[in-house]
C-alpha cells in the first residue's frame, strides 16, 4: 500500500476495533482523506478490502499497513497521522481498551518521541 491507503486503513481499522461508529469519527476520516488526497479518489477497493477482514484479522492488517505507511512516510508524516489517531480514538469521548491496544502499537512502534 501506499502511505496515503495505509493511513486510510489505519484509520478504519482504529474506527472499527471497539464495533462503533459514529459520525464524530467519520468527519476526523474525511479530514485526513481532504488532506491526503486533494483530488478525488475512488476508495471502493479499499472499502472492500477492509470490510472483508475479519475482527481476528484486524490486527495483522493494522500492523501491515503501519509498516507501508512508515516505508514511505516523513518523521513528520507519522505525527500527522498520530495526531489523526488520536483524534479519531477521542472522537466519541471515549477511548476503549481496544483502542488504546491499536494507538499504543503506532506509538510503540514508530518511536514518535
Amino acid at each position: 500500500m501506499n502511505k496515503a491507503i495505509a493511513g486510510y486503513h489505519l484509520l478504519m481499522i482504529l474506527s472499527a476495533v471497539d464495533f462503533r461508529f459514529n459520525i464524530h469519527e467519520e468527519e476526523v476520516i474525511r479530514e485526513y482523506l481532504v488532506h491526503e488526497f486533494p483530488f478525488h479518489v475512488n476508495l471502493d477497493k479499499q472499502m472492500d478490502t477492509i470490510s472483508r477482514l475479519r475482527p481476528d484479522e484486524w490486527e495483522a492488517h493494522y500492523l501491515k499497513a503501519m509498516d507501508d505507511f512508515y516505508d514511505d512516510a516523513t518523521p513528520e508524516e507519522r505525527k500527522h497521522l498520530l495526531n489523526f489517531a488520536i483524534q479519531l480514538a477521542k472522537a466519541d469521548n471515549v477511548i476503549t481498551k481496544e483502542e488504546n491496544h491499536f494507538l499504543n502499537l503506532l506509538f510503540e512502534n514508530w518511536d514518535p518521541a
